[in-house]
């Protein structure tokens, strides 16, 4: 009897440990491979190009002129960004379904073609497939038309995200690894992209203008998986992810709406309450992530610092202590909203102009592309050969709701791959991010007896 009972004590020991080591493979999360989606040279974004676009609008008027102008100078875009063909096409007013279906396919037949053709992984070999796109949602969904092009199982698992803004792309990661949490070895493609060809805004309200300036097409698809055998493939292995959603507060939820002007022209508003909104979103994921991601000498000398400070709140001036993300991070791939958003991150973390360089470098060569632009400015860092073994990488990003996720990566081997940055990263940092735009349409300001420079 004793030796029975030794023996099922043994066999439930050994199977909770099996079970223990299943569980932690499965919560594995590597990054197989990425691939950024990279249009045609003829839908490029150029001076003359966007010029044209204003100028047909005939509901503009020398004020919108004006404003629109002081925001695409200080954009931080360059003149090869891309826009959909309805666009170059004069169409921006009638878009149709179709218009948006091409400017969809284009990126699946570009991007995810691209990264299962790299990593050798075949259509059927896919057991996930998680897609967002935040503001086209048809029927049939686009995973599944993502499903079919690539000729997937019938088994497949395919979920498709829609209205989670610029934040969807590690919302998507996210759910990917809660899945891969329940079923071992599982292949999931992350497919990341935005629909600008009928969201185009054409009327005159300033707060929807200012989407036309920043936001571009692009696109992303990654392949994670949870499989070990891969991992000596991998690119990066996901540690942790934090996200914050503060979407309760009225003002948070309207920074960032799709809705339509008081003429009925639909668009994305994005209202004064934004830049409020996104400080206290980040704050609330930054307090969250930085115990899970930063080493106890510097959490200790945190707390430290601010318990001296409240004893000595009298006697204390200035900043109170901020903590130093730098001593449990290498590499902050930083989302690209916007110049205003990038310098907010970098003076809240205390970053220096080489730590942001690759999202400024990807806004000024891509735009913001929504939720696909961390994609791009990791692949900046990869182009730049900065990812080393053993480095850790941080991504921020926020989108309407309001959101603020993160996630925090361990580089596995060197990495050199240029990607979609393979053509021009020679060319980056340039001499001036300073556009043309000022040159060649600073007349606005001239005219009725105004002067130069900006009269806002």
């Amino acid at each position: 009897m004793a030796e029975l009972l030794a023996l099922l004590t043994a066999l439930l020991v050994a199977c909770v440990a099996w079970q223990a080591v299943s569980r932690r493979r499965r919560a594995r999360c590597y990054l197989l491979d990425y691939a950024c989606h990279k249009p045609s040279d003829d839908r490029k974004v150029t001076t003359e190009m966007a010029g044209a676009v204003i100028e047909r609008n005939k509901r503009l008027g020398l004020t919108e002129y004006r404003f629109l102008l002081k925001v695409i100078v200080n954009s931080g875009i360059g003149e090869h960004t891309y826009c959909p063909r309805n666009v170059l096409e004069g169409r921006e007013e009638a878009p149709t379904h179709a218009d948006a279906l091409d400017e969809m396919d284009d990126f699946f037949a570009d991007a995810v073609a691209a990264v299962l053709a790299r990593t050798g992984v075949r259509g059927r070999d896919v057991d996930l497939v998680v897609l967002n796109v935040g503001s086209f949602s048809p029927s049939p969904s686009l995973v599944s038309r993502v499903v079919r092009r690539f000729g997937m199982r019938d088994d497949v698992m395919a979920y498709n995200l829609s209205g989670m803004g610029c934040s969807a792309g590690l919302i998507a990661v996210d759910l990917a690894r809660n899945v891969m949490l329940t079923r071992p070895r599982t292949m999931a493609l992350v497919v990341t992209s935005e629909s600008c060809a009928p969201n185009w805004y054409t009327g005159t309200d300033k707060s929807m203008m200012l989407g036309n300036c920043l936001f571009r097409c692009g696109g992303a698809a990654a392949l994670l998986t949870n499989d070990p055998a891969f991992r000596a493939r991998a690119k990066m292995e996901l540690r942790c992810l934090v996200r914050a959603n503060i979407g309760a507060h009225d003002d948070a939820h309207a920074a960032a709406v799709h809705r339509e002007d008081a003429d009925g022209r639909l668009g994305v508003s994005l209202s004064k309450a934004l830049p409020k909104a996104a400080v206290r979103a980040f704050t609330e994921n930054l307090q969250r992530l930085a115990p899970r991601i930063l080493p106890a000498g510097e959490l200790a000398r945190f707390a430290a610092k601010l318990l001296l400070r409240k004893l000595l709140r009298r006697k204390v001036k200035g900043e109170g202590p901020k903590i130093n993300f730098k001593t449990g991070v290498d590499h902050f791939c930083l989302h690209p909203g916007g110049t205003a958003v990038i310098e907010a991150v970098r003076k809240s973390l205390g970053l220096t102009g080489h730590d942001v360089e690759p999202a400024r470098m990807t806004l000024h060569r891509w735009g913001n592309t929504s939720a696909s632009s961390l994609w791009y400015v990791l692949s900046y860092m990869e182009a730049k050969r900065r990812l080393k073994r053993g480095d850790r990488v941080l991504m921020v990003t926020f989108g309407s709701g309001f959101k603020c996720n993160s996630c925090y990566w361990e580089v596995t081997r060197d990495l050199a791959d240029a990607g979609a940055w393979e053509d021009c990263i020679d060319e980056y940092p340039p001499e001036t991010l300073v556009n043309p735009y000022m040159d060649k349409f600073g007349w606005v300001n001239d005219i009725q007896g105004q002067g130069g420079g900006f009269v806002f």
